[in-house]
């Protein structure tokens, strides 16, 4: 996880797909964390992702970099502690002015089962 978490960190922005109804979403999303040895993410819960992974846990996310991409998919796992969402802000301070990790929109989650790969635009695929 961490090749992947330090690959997010580098490419700064990265998207996220949901599904909503039977139509994918896609978005971009910046703020990681690594918590639990986990791939930590944020939303709130006034937002459609929101619902969308509550309906449908399955996402997949993907991000590159001049000379390579990331495709990773797994199921959301919501974490309700404080310390989980105050990992987050900690990781993320310039999310302070939006969210509290005592405020009663923000959520936080990991990728369960997640599985993924690093692929490169300049070498031949393996």
């Amino acid at each position: 996880m961490k090749e992947v978490i330090d690959f997010l960190k580098k490419c700064g922005i990265f998207f996220l797909a949901t599904v909503e109804d039977k139509s994918p979403r896609v978005r971009p999303f910046g703020a990681i964390n690594e918590y639990n040895g986990k791939l930590y993410l944020m939303t709130s819960n006034t937002k459609d992702v929101y619902k969308q992974l509550v309906k449908n846990n399955q996402v997949e996310i993907c991000s590159s970099t001049p000379d390579s991409w990331l495709r990773l998919s797994g199921s959301v796992k919501f974490d309700d502690s404080r310390d989980a969402k105050k990992a987050m802000l900690d990781s993320n301070p310039g999310l302070r002015s939006m969210y509290s990790e005592d405020d009663d929109k923000m959520v936080v989650f990991y990728l369960e089962n997640a599985t993924g790969k690093i692929f490169s635009f300049v070498k031949p695929m393996e």
